[in-house]
């Protein structure tokens, strides 16, 4: 991708169909440059690149939104440490029989303060059910006045490098968090009842294998398990492959895209989703998860002229009158979020469970008591990673695992560890140059796979959950197979690296 000015490549998705390639990646330029692009490319007839896309800040990342239509972002500073974050779908395939025809509109435009931005975007089909309209949702959802601006804030920190540090006027003096003391002991006594709280209540780790407990559900969460389990026996739920097959191409025909795009919108027939992202309201880098109910999209199949020049002149004046700075005098401009959640510390990575039900997030908690005086100088984030679960049913968190695995660099320069979610197992990247696996059911860990170092991406095959691909700064790409199925497919295990499995000794009380 350097042909394209790229610097690396950051991040991958298939498409519903595997026909489809979106690859996101970072822009040359000077070290502090926010600039990224995405690119499309066709898995059929030579790999060809179908469309390519700005995208600012670069790790919006960008995700499939449908089959033919992607999700890009950019980003405009109306004043100090104020911006505005615009997501757009744009269409995977950018050919157009007219220059009148559109290939991108804008979904959706979001207010940010103190220094933050939308980061991380994912799509997930949405399983609730739709929520009465009331106005004090649509208020909460805003950014609020005064004491508390920005309650719907986004940002995330290596994009945002280039910020000089900011005056003294115009900033809180200070943000301090309310702290819940109560402690949760009733099965581990390393498992606190506020995320804010978890930094305190850690014991050292030895040799990298001394978990503190396995993932911890709530009784919410095991109910679910547990109708689930009632349905399926009953056969209410099918069998079949967790995703849904693209209506438009048969499981094994070799139909061009294009073909396919001839076919009805596939955005007219799309349900209900859920926009996530990463966000923050106190600081630059990502201390909450967004969530966005997107209700319909309509395409439009002709682009709007819009306003006359004299029109355009006249809303120039009315915006410069009023001062951005101030989220109530302009909240008529941009889009509400819908929920908030705060973790606490440094959001580096989510994964959706694959019913779409379950979101896994990665992140580096803060100390308790944290004070942020400065928006650009958020808390030091702890060396140890932990896994949060979230019912996207609810919203509610319905797991917790504490010290999930370690990392080490600070704030501005930490990596994103991704996470992957299947039926049976959660997996993730580390900065100890290991992958990690989880027991999806009991929460404990599993297995350590090594490599020379950092560990930043994890994938399960969608077809086959006993087959684990990691990926590592060391340059390269391991393919992790069960035991199980090395036997199935005649190999000889003792030709392969192994997994350290990991024995783990029981600390909880009885």
């Amino acid at each position: 991708m350097k042909t394209f000015s790229w610097k690396y490549t950051q991040f991958s998705q298939f498409n519903q169909s595997d026909t489809l390639l979106l690859v996101s990646g970072v822009h040359f330029g000077t070290p502090h440059s926010t600039s990224g692009e995405i690119a499309v490319f066709s898995l059929q007839a030579g790999f060809n690149l179908k469309c390519r896309v700005l995208n600012k800040p670069y790790d919006i990342f960008g995700t499939w939104f449908s089959d033919r239509h992607l999700l890009s972002g950019d980003l405009h500073w109306l004043a100090h440490l104020v911006s505005t974050s615009i997501l757009w779908l744009n269409k995977a395939s950018q050919e157009s029989e007219s220059e009148h025809v559109p290939i991108m509109d804008q979904l959706y435009k979001f207010y940010n303060c103190n220094a933050s931005s939308i980061r991380a975007v994912m799509v997930a089909n949405c399983l609730a059910p739709s929520p009465p309209e009331s106005k004090e949702a649509s208020s909460e959802a805003g950014c609020s006045s005064g004491k508390n601006p920005a309650n719907s804030e986004r940002g995330n920190p290596p994009s945002h490098r280039d910020i000089n540090s900011p005056s003294s006027s115009g900033i809180p003096s200070s943000l301090l968090m309310e702290l819940d003391s109560t402690f949760n002991s009733s099965r581990c006594d390393v498992l606190c009842s506020t995320l804010e709280g978890a930094f305190l209540n850690w014991r050292r780790l030895g040799d990298g294998m001394d978990y503190a407990c396995p993932i911890q559900y709530n009784a919410e969460y095991r109910q679910v398990e547990i109708q689930a389990k009632k349905e399926h026996a009953s056969g209410s739920i099918s069998d079949d492959s967790d995703y849904d097959e693209n209506p438009c191409l048969p499981p094994d025909a070799s139909v061009d895209t294009e073909e396919c795009e001839s076919e009805t919108d596939d955005l007219s027939v799309h349900t209900e989703k859920y926009l996530i992202f990463t966000t923050g309201s106190k600081t630059y880098t990502p201390h909450q998860i967004g969530f966005k109910r997107i209700k319909s999209v309509n395409f439009p199949q002709k682009i709007d002229p819009g306003p006359s020049l004299r029109e355009r002149l006249a809303e120039r004046t009315r915006k410069r009158e009023r001062k951005t700075e101030f989220y109530e005098e302009v909240a008529d401009r941009f889009d509400k979020v819908d929920h908030l959640i705060d973790l606490h510390g440094h959001i580096i990575g989510m994964g959706l469970s694959p019913d779409h039900r379950y979101l896994y997030v990665n992140s580096r908690p803060w100390p308790r008591g944290y004070v942020i005086k400065n928006p650009l100088d958020p808390p030091p984030i702890a060396q140890e990673i932990d896994i949060h679960v979230i019912d996207l049913v609810t919203l509610k968190e319905v797991g917790t695992m504490l010290r999930a695995h370690k990392a080490y660099t600070p704030n501005n320069e930490c990596f994103f560890i991704f996470l992957d979610v299947c039926n049976e197992y959660v997996a993730s990247g580390a900065e100890d140059k290991h992958g990690y696996l989880w027991d999806r059911h009991y929460g404990i860990c599993l297995a350590k796979f090594p490599h020379v170092d950092v560990v930043n991406s994890v994938a399960f095959n969608p077809c086959d959950p006993e087959m684990l691909v990691t990926t590592s700064d060391d340059y390269s790409v391991k393919v992790w197979r069960s035991r199980n199925r090395v036997k199935q497919l005649g190999l000889n295990e003792n030709n392969f690296p192994r997994g350290l499995e990991v024995r783990q000794k029981s600390r909880c009380r009885l």
